[in-house]
Parts: C-alpha cells; sequence; structure tokens
C-alpha cells in the first residue's frame, strides 16, 4: 500500500473512474442489445428511437474518454448497418 499523499490520491483517483467507466459501459451494452433485439424482433420504430439514444451515449462515453472516437464511431457505423438492412 502506498505511503506517499499523492500516491494515494492517485489510487482513489483511479478507483473513482474505473467505476464511473464500467457504469458508462454497462449502460452502453445494455441499451445495444435493447436495439439489436428490437432489430431482431422486427420492432422498426422503436428501434429507431432506441438508435438516437445509443447513438447519444456512445458519443457522451467518447467524450468523456471512456471510449475512443474512432471506436465509438465504428460502433455507430456498425448500428446504423444494422438497421439500415433490417428496414
Amino acid at each position: 500500500m502506498a505511503n506517499i499523499k499523492s500516491a494515494l490520491k492517485r489510487i482513489k483517483v483511479a478507483r473513482f473512474k474505473t467505476r464511473r467507466n464500467r457504469m458508462i459501459i454497462s449502460s452502453l451494452k445494455t441499451s445495444i442489445k435493447k436495439y439489436e433485439e428490437s432489430i431482431k424482433a422486427g420492432n422498426l420504430e422503436e428501434a429507431k428511437t432506441l438508435y438516437s439514444k445509443v447513438v447519444s451515449l456512445i458519443d457522451k462515453a467518447a467524450a468523456k474518454g471512456t471510449l475512443h472516437k474512432n471506436t465509438a464511431a465504428r460502433k455507430k457505423s456498425r448500428l446504423s448497418k444494422k438497421l439500415k438492412v433490417a428496414m
């Protein structure tokens, strides 16, 4: 265990950021699963509304640094492609 004050603070900050990132990614994965299930079920209207929510969550995660911007762009592209194929 660290004894230096700055090292203790870094440990504390790292724990906080890890919890925040896990929370963001968990909610993102859940919303993506709901979106994909609505596409499989054929609910295109619901899928369109969920798509906008998922894209918003992806953008927020990228803005906070939880996701890399290219990863966010790739995820959004793949999700929009799934919606276009379903239509």
